[in-house]
């Protein structure tokens, strides 16, 4: 079974920013989308998003480095020792001048084995709860900033309407009470854990609450400013450029990332500006090759003084 850390190639001590980075690194390099009918690139892109949905868990991480659960996410053995039965009450009645088996009342079996088995025994009047059943849902990246309902098409041909709360993140567990395996006996069934992946979009990145995207504007929107519409997570909207605007000018529109959720207010959205030529054209060669600025500057003076 693959080591998480060893899957993101990172180590033990790494923290969250340098799981997430490495997570977004390789998650990139392998998506399906970008490697079409790479089978190979497919199997890891589902390793590392399963490593990363453990990892940034904490919980699950800690639990996972204390052997509690193995890289699935599934509990480990933790069985109790031959040593540490066979020192309790139960494991003196096998030893020299103990009771003898005739002596058992069924009050006692039952309290040894069900120590011994653990949870899933049936409860006294026969019923036991059915099995929690684990499934892996993709949804679009929009769909998890905005929240969606995604329909899971079962192994068993069941269908359920999935739920995608707003602001829902890649590795995130969702619970569907009940729509697990049947119970015995007349019990509870059991739930439905759905491992929701988030696919990566074109142009928008996430940072926590926040969304990042790299926008390209004209020489012209860069030295005369203006008005220009930015694509958002909810819809396209006028954003104002400042004249003599750079590339890496980052611009920020309030309340436009992740929306508010879950007692948490509403993300911004980042637009890191990128000047582009665009097609060639003539008229602005010839301005540009006759033009004498009144201030030169040298855009690589700081970078020339220190050579």
């Amino acid at each position: 079974m693959d080591d998480p850390y060893k899957t993101l190639g990172v180590a033990r001590s790494a923290t969250p920013d340098d799981i997430r980075r490495a997570y977004r690194k390789l998650a990139k390099q392998h998506h399906p989308d970008l490697n079409p009918g790479n089978v190979k690139s497919e199997e890891a892109f589902k390793k590392v998003s399963a490593a990363n949905e453990l990892l940034s868990d904490p919980e699950k991480r800690v639990r996972f480095d204390r052997g509690e659960i193995d890289a699935t996410g599934q509990e480990q053995a933790q069985g109790p020792s031959y040593r540490d039965y066979a020192d309790n009450e139960a494991g003196r009645r096998y030893s020299r001048g103990g009771p003898e088996a005739s002596d058992w009342s069924a009050e006692d079996l039952d309290g040894m084995f069900g120590s011994i088995f653990g949870k899933g025994r049936p409860r006294g009047d026969g019923r036991m709860r059915g099995q929690d059943e684990h499934y892996s849902l993709t949804t679009d990246f929009l769909d998890a900033i905005n929240g969606a309902v995604r329909r899971l098409t079962l192994p068993d041909g069941r269908t359920l309407d999935v739920k995608i709360p707003v602001g829902t993140t890649g590795g995130q567990v969702l619970r569907l009470r009940g729509q697990g395996g049947a119970g015995f006996g007349g019990g509870e069934a059991g739930d439905a854990l759905i491992t929701v992946q988030v696919n990566l979009h074109s142009h928008f990145e996430r940072s926590g609450n926040d969304v990042r995207l790299i926008l390209p504007i004209t020489i012209s929107e860069a030295v005369l400013g203006g008005p220009i519409q930015v694509p958002t997570p909810q819809g396209p909207v006028k954003m104002q450029i400042p004249p003599h605007s750079d590339s890496g000018t980052e611009l920020r529109l309030r309340g436009r990332g992740v929306p508010a959720h879950g007692g948490q207010a509403a993300g911004n959205l980042y637009a890191k500006l990128r000047v582009v030529i665009g097609t060639p054209d003539a008229a602005l060669e010839e301005f540009l090759a006759q033009w004498k600025p009144q201030a030169p500057s040298n855009p690589r003076h700081a970078m020339e003084e220190r050579q």
